[in-house]
């Protein structure tokens, strides 16, 4: 009989910033995308107007959530 092993892919949540992507820490697996969003909004404040896309798979591996500044966009 196969026996099933099931894991839990580590979150990567990047943010582009002034042209740098910058790689912000999962502060806790449980949280939402839109809670950690909020709670580095503090930090970064274009993350109050921004938009998450993802999740994606990274190499097999990981999940990225990309939040991305929606500012000078028109529509």
């Amino acid at each position: 009989m196969a026996s099933l092993l099931v894991t839990t892919m580590p979150r990567v949540f990047n943010f582009s910033h002034k042209g740098t992507t910058i790689p912000l820490v999962d502060i806790d697996p449980n949280m939402s995308p839109e809670a950690i969003q909020n709670f580095y909004a503090n930090t970064y404040p274009e993350l109050v107007s921004s938009k998450i896309n993802g999740p994606s798979i990274i190499d097999g591996d990981r999940i990225e959530y990309k939040f991305e500044s929606v500012m000078g966009t028109k529509g």
